[in-house]
């Protein structure tokens, strides 16, 4: 889970918040004046290093407040996506839906999902993946949980967009019963998943009908 500032300036040493701090004006310092560094900026070199200096499991919030500050646009982080680490990779995702990109990143989603790293599965299908992902790229992120053995929790509105989806109830059935023709134990969280198929209830009715 994503944690801000003030919560990380609470937990990191005094030697992480003062790196911290400088890296966060150097995006800032980005932010307001694009295309003013040669090479590459130094905001995403501190991206890089930022579980070095602030601790691996500080490392996806540090990333992600420096994506917001510096506004990154989508060379940048599909730059950082594609030169970065899994861990890199995975801050990337989960700072999306955060950052000006509309759904010009999805092909970043899409690439996490053909990838059997769980990690970067879990990001891909939060509230970026949720919003940009068409019903056919939804449904297979679903069965690509359920596969990895990801857990659905990880899907970011699947009550809303599972709800009343016939296909993906059909497509869920179909993998169960794969499953147990090889002898294989079917995943928990399909149960789950299917249950969320069920039409919702009709609209109240209103004046007008």
């Amino acid at each position: 889970m994503l944690i801000d500032h003030k919560e990380l300036d609470g937990l990191l040493p005094g030697a992480a918040r003062a790196w911290l701090d400088e890296a966060l004006d150097e995006a800032a310092h980005a932010a307001s004046h694009p295309g003013a560094d040669s090479g590459t900026p130094p905001w995403e070199l501190r991206f890089a290093s930022a579980g070095r200096h602030c601790g691996l499991e500080n490392a996806d919030s540090v990333r992600a407040l420096l994506l917001v500050e510096a506004r990154a646009g989508l060379s940048a982080v599909t730059r950082l996506y594609e030169q970065g680490t899994a861990a890199e990779r995975r801050a990337v995702l989960l700072t999306l839906h955060r950052l000006d990109l509309g759904a010009r990143a999805l092909p970043l989603v899409e690439d996490a999902l053909r990838t059997n790293d769980t990690r970067l599965v879990a990001a891909a299908v939060g509230p970026y993946g949720a919003a940009h992902l068409d019903a056919h790229g939804w449904r297979h992120a679903v069965l690509k949980c359920l596969f990895t053995e990801v857990p659905v929790e990880a899907l970011d509105r699947l009550a809303a967009r599972a709800r009343g989806d016939a296909e993906l109830a059909e497509m869920l059935g179909d993998f169960a019963a794969e499953r147990i023709a090889a002898g294989r134990p079917v995943p928990p969280g399909l149960l789950t998943v299917l249950e969320h198929t069920a039409p919702g209830p009709a609209p109240a009715p209103t004046e007008e009908s």
